[in-house]
């Protein structure tokens, strides 16, 4: 098997999001302990197994160090910018995945349609979440919410940029919090009003993801959030800036229609390449 390591939401190597690659040369997936296994040696936070049918027609598996995940943005960003780079895919794309299907669109910059979004939950309570965060006290101005959009995450709003930078979160009680919610990650946000649509950090230890330098799910969630909480129109562009504490600034754009559909994209650039002797 071939494998890549592709920086997702950069345009140029070693900022963005990295995930691993795989693709397939045949019509089965290996055994989900191997791609365990795979993932788990590759060390990424996520590591994406591409099957492909047709120039317009792939199946994609997404797995963590840890487990396997329904759906994972910059991974898949990172696919089908490495699959249209190689004469893979190209134009609208359908892409199988165990949170549904979903339409990409692939070109110069490649556009992924997200699962349709929902907002599961509304904390009533929400003290253990800043407390995990390190923040002792907090009287957000917009709510804390769980959201859906091919995964689950708490929607997390912070007083200012400064503040957001500077968390020092607690990542066992962070596990704690998201294991209680059933959420896959932490997603706190502060406004800059410095051009972008918000500055983010994403908290995923309970997959054995400390932090996060991009994630299309997770600014997909928060899109809808930000409409749903009257930030944005029936339709708006984004830009969220993620990855500034880590040293690997990214910028994830993303899009939501009238109809409520949410897309998620950007460039990847290719960093590595090799074959799996397994």
């Amino acid at each position: 098997m071939k494998y890549y390591i592709v920086d997702a939401f950069a345009d140029k190597p070693f900022g963005g999001n990295p995930a691993g690659v795989v693709l397939l040369e045949v019509d089965v997936f290996p055994e989900e302990e191997m791609m365990l296994n795979i993932a788990a040696e590759l060390r990424y936070s996520e590591t994406a197994f591409v099957r492909r049918h047709s120039a317009q027609e792939f199946t994609v598996r997404y797995f963590t160090p840890k487990a396997e995940v329904e759906l994972c943005g910059h991974a898949t960003i990172a696919s089908f910018y490495l699959l249209h780079g190689k004469g893979l895919a190209s134009g609208q794309c359908l892409c199988h995945t165990k949170a549904g299907d979903l339409l990409i669109q692939v070109g110069e910059k490649v556009m992924m349609q997200m699962a349709n979004p929902c907002i599961v939950e509304t904390l009533a309570e929400t003290e253990a979440v800043y407390r995990a965060l390190g923040v002792e006290c907090c009287r957000p101005s917009m709510p804390v919410q769980k959201v859906y959009a091919g995964l689950s995450d708490l929607m997390v709003p912070i007083a200012d940029v400064a503040t957001l930078q500077s968390l020092q979160p607690d990542m066992e009680a962070v596990k704690e919090v998201t294991r209680r919610h059933e959420a896959v990650s932490i997603h706190a946000f502060a406004f800059g009003g410095d051009g972008y649509t918000a500055h983010v950090r994403d908290f995923a230890p309970l997959y054995d993801i400390p932090e996060e330098s991009a994630t299309g799910t997770a600014n997909a969630s928060l899109t809808y959030y930000l409409q749903q909480n009257g930030y944005l129109g029936a339709e708006a562009e984004c830009a969220f800036v993620q990855g500034e504490a880590m040293g690997r600034p990214s910028v994830v754009a993303t899009r939501i229609q009238a109809d409520g559909r949410i897309f998620v994209g950007g460039t990847a650039t290719v960093v590595a390449e090799g074959i799996l002797h397994v």
